[in-house]
């Protein structure tokens, strides 16, 4: 190993361990997006993520939104014209389907996934048709979502792909989300800096600035 690499992989440690712990392993993380990660679905980008039945994780992109309101997707739905945000690009995976992220104080019906205590997200028809018709504006709504099998996020974190940080219900139903990364990003970088002791804070700064990572 080149002595560069040996000083990247232990600033890459000292990141890890600067990141704030989760309160609950099964809780919702927001992860931010590396500056170095160039990928078109993923560049400059906030995501809600959480464990999925099969091991792996799901989770959608929360600063992408579309142009497209809900009625104009669907627009002999009535109830759809309730709904006043606009419908959000969610990821790759699945890019004509519908999901929706509820907030609610129970499940809100079959194929969901429950995210943290009072947010749920719903992959199923009738569930969303629901949603829509009770409490439209209580969800946000997404074109396509992204996954990851068993242990692939784990190991993009590893790779410093994503920055961490504790899920929160405000962030994922923020209504300016234009600036979102940003505000975020300075947020894992003001935590790192507190985390480590100056010249090592510096050197994070410097060795990271021209990192590009490949697409996932």
């Amino acid at each position: 190993m080149f002595p560069a690499a040996r000083i990247l992989l232990a600033l890459v440690l000292l990141v890890a361990a600067a990141v704030p712990a989760r309160a609950q392993d099964d809780d919702a993380i927001l992860l931010v997006a590396h500056p170095g990660f160039r990928d078109i679905d993923y560049r400059q980008t906030v995501l809600l993520a959480a464990p999925a039945p099969n091991g792996g994780h799901v989770g959608v992109i929360l600063n992408r939104p579309t142009r497209r309101s809900l009625a104009s997707l669907f627009p002999e739905h009535e109830p759809s014209k309730k709904v006043i945000d606009p419908v959000y690009y969610g990821g790759p995976f699945s890019r004509g389907a519908l999901v929706a992220v509820v907030k609610t104080g129970s499940t809100p019906g079959e194929g969901t996934v429950q995210l943290m205590k009072n947010l749920y997200m719903a992959f199923r028809v009738n569930t969303i048709d629901s949603v829509i018709e009770s409490k439209p504006n209580d969800a946000r709504y997404y074109v396509g979502y992204v996954g990851w099998r068993p242990g692939e996020l784990k190991t993009e974190i590893d790779r410093g792909i994503w920055s961490v940080l504790n899920a929160d219900v405000d962030v994922v139903f923020r209504k300016d989300v234009e600036g979102l990364w940003e505000d975020l990003l300075q947020r894992t970088k003001s935590i790192r800096a507190e985390s480590l002791p100056g010249n090592q804070a510096a050197a994070f700064a410097g060795a990271f600035s021209n990192v590009i990572f490949e697409p996932r």
